[in-house]
């Protein structure tokens, strides 16, 4: 071999390390604003990064989630990370965040999961959000004017649009829902069997 093509195949071995950390970069395992289900001593974390005015994301939590719940979750096996992102409807994502927050951590992932049902009505032609997000509001214990006061915070507000910008700029995520298990990242509809062997790769190893 001669030194030109030694360098050669050098250079290229070194490009293909790289991109192939490009592809496996994992996002930080923790980040301020994250929200957890599960125990936090579960081995494996499916970090989720989704918006409730996102469609794909509402189909996901309805079809697939429950499931996923019951046979990693509850068992202890994983735990979901959920970051917010504003795709899909952003005002009703920011909206729903929104009340989410207001509603406090132990509620937070209820009032997710009752956004994301009644979703499809909410994107019905002359549907107005702001009623069945009220709805939302009252049975997880926001009142009406707490949840006027949570609608119109500018604090809130800010600190949702962060979040946002943060994981659409550092941890590159353009993409609802977009899954992390370990190396492996999901974009769009990932399936219950494959979140499943993603888990259990991440948690024996190859």
């Amino acid at each position: 071999m001669t030194v030109v093509a030694a360098v050669r195949d050098a250079l290229l071995g070194a490009f293909l390390a790289m991109a192939a950390l490009t592809v496996r970069a994992a996002v930080p395992a923790s980040e301020p604003g994250d929200m957890t289900l599960g125990s936090p001593s579960a081995p494996v974390e499916v970090i989720e990064y989704a918006s409730v005015g996102c469609p794909h994301c509402a189909a996901w939590a309805n079809d697939v989630l429950p499931a996923f719940k019951k046979q990693y979750i509850d068992t202890g096996q994983a735990r979901l990370v959920v970051r917010i992102m504003l795709t899909g409807d952003p005002d009703l994502a920011m909206a729903g965040f929104l009340l989410a927050r207001c509603a406090g951590p132990s509620r937070y992932f209820d009032v997710m999961d009752q956004v994301y049902r009644r979703q499809a009505s909410m994107y019905q032609p002359g549907a107005s959000p702001g009623p069945i997000l009220e709805q939302i509001a009252a049975s997880a214990g926001v009142g009406a004017a707490a949840f006027k006061a949570c609608m119109h915070s500018h604090k809130g507000f800010d600190a949702v649009n962060a979040l946002n910008q943060r994981h659409f700029d550092q941890d590159k995520v353009q993409l609802t829902p977009t899954f992390f298990v370990g190396d492996k990242r999901f974009e769009g509809d990932v399936s219950l069997a494959e979140l499943g062997e993603a888990v259990r790769a991440a948690h024996h190893g190859p």
